[in-house]
């Protein structure tokens, strides 16, 4: 199978697997592997020292690919996280300054108190 009929069927089946043609798609990502497995089979027939160096390419980018998605993974639990403890933080505020007017509005009664006390002490 040469280069022209390699992308022609690449194209055919993106077609019909309705791969996206941008943002990560699993199928698309899938076909594409799958043709670049066959793109180094196919130059390793006629070259095995690029072969080699093509089949460590392909392992360096599928290990890079797979540090960024774990790496993103875990930024995205990160962010859940500290959403939730903000949340929470926030909850915690609001029942502080609840408790702070309640304080508030007893030492006010306690001022209004005194101020009569006095008054009858004059």
């Amino acid at each position: 199978m040469d280069v022209i009929n390699l992308q022609e069927e690449l194209d055919k089946r993106l077609q019909q697997r309705q791969a996206r043609e941008t943002g990560i798609c699993p199928v698309r990502e899938e076909l594409y592997s799958q043709t670049f497995d066959e793109l180094i089979r196919q130059v390793t027939i006629n070259c095995a020292e690029r072969g080699l160096l093509l089949l460590r390419v392909r392992d360096e980018i599928r290990m890079t690919i797979a540090a960024y998605q774990t790496l993103y993974e875990s930024s995205v639990a990160f962010g859940m996280r500290k959403a939730l403890q903000a949340e929470q933080g926030k909850s915690d505020l609001e029942n502080r300054i609840v408790q702070l007017e309640s304080e508030k509005k007893d030492l006010e009664r306690q001022i209004q108190d005194l101020k009569v006390v006095m008054q009858h002490c004059y």
